[in-house]
C-alpha cells in the first residue's frame, strides 16, 4: 500500500487536496442563510474539516521530493499551513453575510490538524513497517 500510494501519488494525494481545498473554501464562503448545518457541533465540523485536509497536507509533504524540509518535517508543516489557513478563513469569514470569525472556530481548526497529523503519521509508519516485514519475510530468510 505505501508504494502503490508513493507511485500514485498526482492521483491519490495531490488532486485530492486541491479538490477537498477548494471545495472547504467554497463552503466557508457561503451566507450562513445557504450554509449547510450539520447535526453535530460547530467545533466538530471544523475539528473534522481541518482533521481531514491534514492528512492531504500531510501525505502531500510526505510523499514529495523537492523540499526536503518539508519531507523531513511533514507533520510541524501541516499543522502550521492549516493552522494558519484556518485563521485566514476565520478572518474571511468576517466579510460572509450571517458569518463572523470565532477564536474556539479556529482553535478547533488547530485540534484536528494536530489529532489528524499524529494518527496519519502513526498509520505511515505502521504501514511501512509491516510491507518491510513482509518483504523480509519474502526474501528465503529462515526464522526459527
Amino acid at each position: 500500500m505505501y508504494s502503490f500510494l508513493e507511485k500514485n501519488k498526482k492521483y491519490l494525494i495531490h488532486l485530492p487536496l486541491i479538490i477537498y481545498w477548494l471545495i472547504l473554501f467554497v463552503l466557508t464562503s457561503l451566507p450562513a442563510s445557504v450554509a449547510i448545518i450539520t447535526e453535530f457541533g460547530d467545533k466538530i465540523s471544523h475539528f473534522g474539516a481541518y482533521g481531514l485536509l491534514s492528512v492531504f497536507l500531510y501525505l502531500t509533504m510526505y510523499f514529495q521530493d523537492k523540499f526536503l524540509l518539508l519531507k523531513k518535517y511533514p507533520g510541524i508543516f501541516t499543522i502550521i499551513i492549516a493552522s494558519f489557513y484556518g485563521m485566514l478563513d476565520e478572518i474571511h469569514q468576517i466579510y460572509v453575510p450571517g458569518r463572523f470569525a470565532e477564536v474556539l472556530d479556529w482553535l478547533a481548526d488547530f485540534t484536528g490538524s494536530v489529532i489528524a497529523v499524529l494518527i496519519t503519521k502513526y498509520l505511515l509508519e505502521y504501514i511501512k513497517r509491516t510491507e518491510f516485514e513482509k518483504s523480509k519475510s519474502n526474501t528465503g530468510t529462515f526464522k526459527k
